[in-house]
């Protein structure tokens, strides 16, 4: 009988995040160079070249080539996104919500049209699988579907005679600016999450995409045009502590959306908090699970393998946990059996179960005495 130690040697084993990058059967890097494009701004309805001299290397985590590079926006491109925002709030406020809520009908069908594209980006950058990417455009998708229907939403709330000749109304208003830091780990579904709801209730949007994969999120940014947003109502810049601080600070920009890790989270919220701006953070999480004697062992173990190998793990739906009520050992095989079935590859393989991590910093080492012969290393 197996020891409690070994048996979390074993499950240690079966961590995706070790599994998609030292395991990875993609293709090397190419000996082929070529001029990789610049990631635009887009500032005041023009996608502009950043005048800024440092850029960040966006890299195809499967391949190692570099896909674009993305400009550490300067101080005055983040003034003239926040200044295009500003300018164009009081008309867009003003814009009835049946014609915003028209912008976003044809947005969603863009969407829809360009979702294969999407994907295809989205795996080049990010190094999910197709399926997977396909899945992060859907689930955004069905956020642009729910605010066509922000009239509705937007719904005040009236009550008459609560007192003695007094009624209670409320009325829903947009804010002005606002803004979105983005995470890598979903480059559509997040940024979708984020500027469709605020400007159909009225508001202008200024998006920090993750440096990591930035190309859907203008992709994006160019279906929202086509589809009829003004010029101004969003606006996109790149960089990395400093734009983040800049949109902490800027006394223009009125409330902050932030999907991401705790420590970026703490500082996000405390930062433009105390500029009493509204802040929503959403940080690092992880899912866990329990898994009782009576559970079916295929459904399980399908579950269980799908929640902690799905995204390589970069997810906050991610198990880091399971606890067995019970017997372990039937589970523990189980589990080790549908690990290596697993096929580890590039995303773009069409019978790739599994892609790479983002990137080798994010590659966690597994000590050799753990990935001993007739252990559970795939």
């Amino acid at each position: 009988m197996q020891s409690s130690l070994q048996r979390v040697k074993n499950l240690r084993l079966l961590r995706p995040q070790i599994l998609a990058v030292k395991y990875s059967t993609a293709t090397q890097p190419s000996t082929h160079h070529r001029k990789a494009p610049r990631v635009p701004l887009l500032v005041g309805g023009k996608f502009i070249e950043s005048q800024a001299t440092e850029s960040v290397d966006v890299i195809n985590p499967a391949t190692q080539e570099v896909v674009s590079h993305v400009p550490l926006t300067t101080s005055e491109e983040f003034k003239a996104a926040v200044s295009a925002a500003k300018q164009a709030f009081p008309s867009w406020r003003n814009t009835p919500v049946t014609t915003r809520q028209r912008v976003m009908l044809k947005f969603q069908e863009l969407i829809r049209r360009d979702m294969d594209k999407l994907a295809m980006n989205i795996t080049i950058e990010q190094g999910k699988t197709l399926k997977d990417a396909q899945g992060d455009v859907f689930r955004g998708l069905e956020v642009v579907e729910h605010v066509c229907g922000m009239g509705t939403l937007q719904m005040g709330e009236y009550v008459s005679n609560v007192s003695s000749g007094i009624d209670t109304y409320s009325v829903r208003e947009p804010l002005g600016v606002c803004a979105g830091i983005c995470p890598f780990n979903f480059p559509a579904m997040i940024p979708l999450w984020m500027f469709p709801v605020a400007v159909t209730c009225g508001n202008t949007f200024i998006l920090k995409p993750s440096e990591k994969d930035p190309g859907a999120s203008v992709m994006l940014a160019k279906l929202a045009m086509e589809a009829g947003l003004p010029d101004g109502v969003l606006n996109i810049v790149h960089g990395t502590n400093d734009v983040v601080n800049a949109i902490c600070d800027d006394d223009d920009v009125r409330a902050i959306s932030f999907v991401g890790s705790n420590n970026a989270g703490m500082h996000i919220y405390a930062r433009a908090s105390a500029k009493g701006k509204r802040v929503q953070s959403n940080m690092g999480a992880k899912n866990h699970a329990i898994v009782m004697p009576d559970a079916n062992i295929d459904a399980a173990a399908n579950a269980l393998v799908a929640a902690g190998f799905g995204a390589a793990g970069q997810r906050c739906m991610a198990l880091s946990t399971v606890v067995f009520v019970g017997d372990i050992k039937t589970w523990e095989n189980k589990l080790a059996e549908r690990a290596k079935a697993l096929k580890v590859n590039a995303g773009t393989a069409p019978d790739a179960d599994l892609g790479p991590v983002i990137s080798k910093q994010h590659l966690v080492p597994v000590p050799d005495k753990f990935l001993q012969r007739n252990e559970y290393a795939i």
